[in-house]
């Protein structure tokens, strides 16, 4: 097959790459000149993502991948094309900002040809495939869904750091506007991925159709925004334990021992590029999901709740040279999509302290891209705060904080051992 992955970033890329890595003809359309030139020259653009730099050298070598700007290049003729454009939120009213979605279906669909499956992967908001792609495409093209072209929902499932591991285990879902549409994405992708075996699935591992884009689209939020309704409800457990004196976590631990309990841990901030904006996503089709923004609006307020706990263990904030360990939004990934780093910083700073930032991940000066004085340990400073579970955190002890009065564990990543004379507090912890 020929086939167009619109959007090398960090989804897109392993995807264009595993698709040529089982021998199909694979032009990658990406906006950044400079992503396209990596790409040809057999190079991955970003760091971090498992095996992705091999294959990239190898399927670029066998002449089954490259990349372009010209959608006039990629997109004619082609058997299938799956887009993997950023779909943004605006964070203060929640609304989905679907100018750049809009400008690459516009753009594939000037180039759009016959025969074509159009199978988006960005996370999206139910309904949209039927009521926003499919008019526009039609539109642009002049062509008709279910004749001309089939479109189809199939979210991606993966984890940056681990993508080929995660499009092997878990089950690609899919849903058409049409069975026909159904039917074919089934087919393509049975024809681009390989699975695991999962016995502990009673539907078995593979392609799963169900039945509608809606249901596709739904599935997607849901998975995400449980795990952000279940960690709000974590939250609320572990203020309710820290007030009553009660290890939380042991609480968590025993009530989890049985199988129809799955909490989740307590933690200083929700980050990344899922589970707090796809509940937002929700909640633009389904306002009125009291339980989804209750919880959403809770775990925003964790940054400043863990930022209170130091003030009150250290005696007013003003003045006081605060670290804020680990800018990315979760341990060994380098990436600060939503991460809790912003709000701390800015709850410290309100609070008159002096903030400075580590993290093993960046340099110095990528730490000043993202206006933060950079923190080296063993500088002195008056407290810290874990913000990311970094490994690397684990080991910390009062000497490697000199000076440090109170240190506040929001991921429960260390132990009592080396804080003597520190007063170290866990986030969720009597």
């Amino acid at each position: 097959m020929k086939i167009a992955v619109v959007a090398l970033g960090k989804i897109g890329l392993p995807l264009a790459v595993q698709f040529a890595s089982k021998g199909h003809q694979v032009v990658g359309v990406d906006v950044n000149e400079k992503i396209v030139d990596i790409v040809n020259a057999g190079n991955e653009p970003f760091p971090g993502e498992a095996h992705l730099q091999e294959k990239i050298a190898e399927t670029v070598a066998a002449g089954t991948l490259r990349a372009t700007t010209d959608y006039g290049d990629a997109i004619p003729g082609a058997d299938a094309v799956v887009i993997v454009v950023p779909l943004f939120v605006n964070d203060e009213t929640w609304e989905p900002d679907f100018g750049w979605m809009d400008s690459a279906t516009r753009s594939l669909a000037q180039h759009l040809t016959p025969g074509t499956l159009i199978s988006y992967e960005t996370t999206l908001p139910v309904g949209t495939t039927r009521s926003r792609w499919k008019p526009l495409i039609e539109e642009v093209s002049g062509l008709t869904e279910g004749t001309d072209f089939h479109l189809v929902f199939s979210p991606e499932r993966v984890l940056t750091g681990r993508v080929f591991a995660d499009l092997r285990k878990y089950p690609k879902l899919v849903g058409g506007l049409t069975e026909a549409g159904a039917a074919l994405a089934t087919q393509f992708y049975e024809a681009v991925l390989d699975f695991d075996e999962r016995p502990d699935l009673e539907r078995g591992n593979g392609v799963w159709d169900l039945g509608s884009a809606e249901a596709a689209e739904m599935a997607k939020l849901a998975e995400t925004t449980y795990r952000d309704v279940n960690i709000g409800l974590a939250n609320q457990f572990g203020k309710f334990a820290a007030e009553n004196g009660i290890d939380v976590f042991q609480v968590i631990d025993a009530s989890n021992s049985q199988p129809y309990s799955h909490i989740h841990r307590p933690g200083i901030a929700v980050g990344g590029h899922c589970i707090p904006v796809y509940p937002r996503l929700y909640l633009w089709t389904d306002p009125d999901a009291t339980v989804v923004r209750a919880a959403r609006e809770a775990n925003m307020q964790m940054p400043g709740y863990t930022v209170g706990l130091l003030e009150g263990a250290i005696g007013g904030l003003a003045g006081k040279r605060i670290a804020v360990l680990g800018a990315s939004y979760r341990g060994r990934v380098k990436e600060t999509a939503f991460s809790g780093v912003f709000p701390t910083v800015a709850a410290l700073r309100s609070a008159g302290a002096e903030v400075v930032v580590h993290d093993p991940m960046y340099t110095a000066e990528e730490l000043g891209g993202y206006g933060f004085d950079a923190y080296a340990l063993g500088e002195p400073i008056d407290g810290a705060i874990i913000q990311a579970d970094h490994p690397e955190y684990a080991g910390l002890s009062a000497a490697m904080l000199p000076g440090v009065e109170v240190l506040v564990d929001g991921r429960n990543m260390t132990d009592d051992d080396g804080w003597d004379g520190v007063k170290r507090i866990v986030v969720g912890q009597g």
